[in-house]
């Protein structure tokens, strides 16, 4: 079994210096050196894909299906993208320019950020770490990766592959524990791009205000699931279900809570009761499609909320394998613990409510969430979502609006800042520069003292 241990003190400085005098000699803005490293990231990727997804199936249970389908395809896509668009991407841009600043003309220019810190979780350990890379290859910038040590097989092999495929002045992983995080957060960077917790994420965002980093946190929060009289409740049990079990509920967009119309509650979960058969026919405590917890502390936090109210369906569990059966909760206080922090975990407590300004109050009154799940008609749908706010939001569906690359991934509020995938991704990493350029052959009097034209000025800036 592979052991981490912490990176030292000396060795993080090397690298940060290194990788800053390697961004300084101008390389990495190359769009040639770019796409070659992108290409190479690909084919290190297609070398490592075995090693990594068994070390899922070793660290978190998670089948090579599932591995495939939520962590390393997505990286194929994301590079993929990344080579096919990242000319149009870079290419300085003429925007116009306003009659006051004639004959000049205007631009805006992408150019790297710089030297960056990828700091990434455990519940997607090789997506959270990657997909973000992409975006800093893409740039021109470089990067120090810090996997999480939670997932010792997953990150030991991410070492390797990153070893193998990069130099280190250019990419490179440091690993460790808190220690490390803290001894990373004390050097300067041009971007922090940081999923984690929202503890975690105001750590980062602290030690690094002396320097002013920009910073992308993508954090998480309790993801309220509302359940309206007019949903299909078949289709809706179905996607919940699915969308709580897939990695054991240790997803930062997974449904956290739900909040079941009074009318449809029964029928409802019934409803999921049958789903969650059909999903795992032979049960979840075998399935090889059915990730467990990551730990022993998350498994004891988790299997803690079952006291918070009445189980409803699920409900067993194995400390030895860290299984915990997908679980509903009734009759749970919103004051409850289950109901205080994000669960990350199969344990879903349910709200009742008959009204959905009861749920647009709860949901308003709490901390922003990162997704926002509504099943019902499509028209309620988006009437709720104008009055609330989350990172991003799916109606009659779960987890899905992550797959889109077209459209934004991010937090808002509690639930972080900042977004990527595809060209957001490359935007992340770059600064967009404003640049003018005037010609010398006319030299305009109007913007000189003594302002012998300025009421003509003054009309064309809209005074009067």
């Amino acid at each position: 079994m592979a052991k981490i241990e912490n990176t030292s003190e000396e060795r993080i400085e090397q690298l940060v210096q290194r990788q800053r005098e390697f961004f300084s000699s101008g390389k990495t803005r190359s769009i040639p050196f770019r796409k070659e490293m992108l290409h190479r990231f690909e084919n290190g990727l297609r070398k490592w894909e075995k090693p990594l997804t068994d070390a899922l199936w070793k660290d978190l249970h998670k089948s090579y299906e599932e591995a495939f389908m939520t962590e390393i395809g997505l990286v194929y896509s994301e590079i993929s993208d990344a080579i096919k668009h990242i000319g149009k991407w870079a290419k300085k841009k003429k925007k116009p320019t306003p009659l006051t600043g004639k004959p000049s003309s205007s631009y805006i220019v992408r150019e790297p950020l710089g030297c960056t810190l990828i700091v990434s979780p455990w519940n997607y350990p090789v997506q959270l770490l990657l997909n973000p890379l992409v975006g800093a290859i893409a740039a021109g910038c470089t990067a120090i990766l810090k996997p999480s040590p939670y997932v010792a097989e997953v990150s030991f092999t991410l070492e390797k592959f990153i070893e193998d495929t990069f130099p280190e002045e250019y990419v490179a992983v440091v690993q460790g524990n808190r220690i490390v995080n803290g001894q990373l957060f004390s050097h300067r960077y041009d971007l922090v791009f940081l999923t984690g917790s929202p503890s975690l994420g105001k750590i980062a965002m602290e030690a690094q205000s002396k320097f002013l980093t920009p910073m992308v946190l993508e954090l998480g929060g309790k993801s309220p699931c509302i359940v309206d009289k007019d949903a299909d409740i078949k289709i809706a049990a179905r996607r919940i279900a699915w969308g709580k079990s897939l990695n054991s509920g240790q997803t930062c967009i997974a449904p956290d809570y739900l909040f079941l119309h009074k009318e449809v509650k029964d029928k409802f979960i019934e409803a999921f009761k049958e789903e969650i058969t059909r999903l795992y026919p032979a049960g979840t405590e075998n399935s090889n499609f059915y990730v467990h917890i990551v730990k022993d502390s998350a498994f004891e936090r988790i299997v803690s909320y079952l006291k918070d109210g009445d189980i409803v369906c699920g409900g067993r569990y194995d400390a030895s394998s860290r299984w915990i059966e997908p679980t509903l909760l009734d009759n749970v206080s919103p004051d409850a613990p289950v109901m205080q922090e994000e669960i990350f975990g199969p344990v879903f407590p349910i709200m009742e409510f008959t009204d959905t300004e009861e749920v647009v109050s709860f949901v308003n009154g709490r901390e922003k969430p990162l997704a926002f799940y509504y099943f019902g008609k499509p028209s309620v749908g988006w009437e709720l979502i104008s009055k609330t706010s989350s990172g991003g939001a799916c109606i009659n569906d779960t987890i899905m609006h992550i797959t889109n690359s077209n459209i934004p991934f991010g937090g808002v509020g509690n639930s972080g800042m900042g977004s990527y995938h595809s060209e957001r991704s490359f935007l992340a990493f770059s600064h967009e520069r404003s640049v003018l350029v005037s010609p010398t052959w006319i030299d305009l009097n109007f913007r000189y003292m003594p302002y012998k034209m300025f009421n003509l000025v003054k009309k064309m800036l809209g005074g009067k």
